[in-house]
């Protein structure tokens, strides 16, 4: 599989070249699970296009999508607008670890933040905007920040980004929203 032809659409979202190809070294990095599992689990926390096999891509092309609509509303800057992308790009990249565990591991937006800065040396961004992609993941669950499984507690989402990544996160998790796929699971354009 081309990693970097199934997120084709999202990655021409970005205008940055660094940015653009930090990304694309993440994306290859992504284990290979990530593209076939279900968003979630037992399906409680996810619509029906974020269940099954690919269902975890499919949340997170929605998350994007969600960002790239809102865009239009939140007047953030260009720079800042490739970061969110990539944050939401990268926001579960790591849900079951690196090597995939069983379930889904509570800390996973540290874990992502940790696999990212693993190969800080490779990207071609900035410390600050590493951070920044980084605080966004980190606090991406938002007021989800605890678990009765789990002594971590997530950082709460600070910023107008932070928030703004927590929520289209949270839209593209609701049962609400209905997203149609193609069989390449590329969003359809109605």
């Amino acid at each position: 599989m081309n990693k970097q032809s199934v997120f084709k659409t999202e990655l021409n979202y970005i205008l940055d070249k660094d940015i653009r190809e930090s990304l694309s070294i993440m994306i290859d990095k992504i284990p290979d699970y990530f593209f076939t599992i279900a968003a979630s689990s037992t399906g409680k926390y996810h619509p029906s296009y974020a269940t099954g096999e690919g269902g975890l891509l499919r949340h997170t092309k929605a998350a994007i999508r969600m960002a790239y609509e809102l865009f239009g509303i939140y007047k953030f800057p260009q720079r800042t607008k490739d970061l969110i992308i990539m944050s939401l790009l990268l926001h579960d990249s790591v849900k079951k670890g690196e090597a995939e565990t069983k379930y889904t591991l509570f800390d996973h937006p540290l874990v992502a933040c940790e696999f990212i800065k693993k190969y800080k040396t490779e990207l071609k961004i900035s410390e600050e905007d590493m951070n920044f992609v980084c605080e966004c993941i980190s606090s991406h669950m938002g007021r989800f920040n605890t678990s009765a499984y789990s002594d971590v507690i997530l950082p709460l989402p600070k910023t107008p980004e932070q928030k703004f990544v927590h929520m289209c996160d949270f839209l593209a998790s609701r049962k609400v929203i209905n997203i149609k796929f193609d069989a390449d699971n590329n969003i359809v354009e109605e």
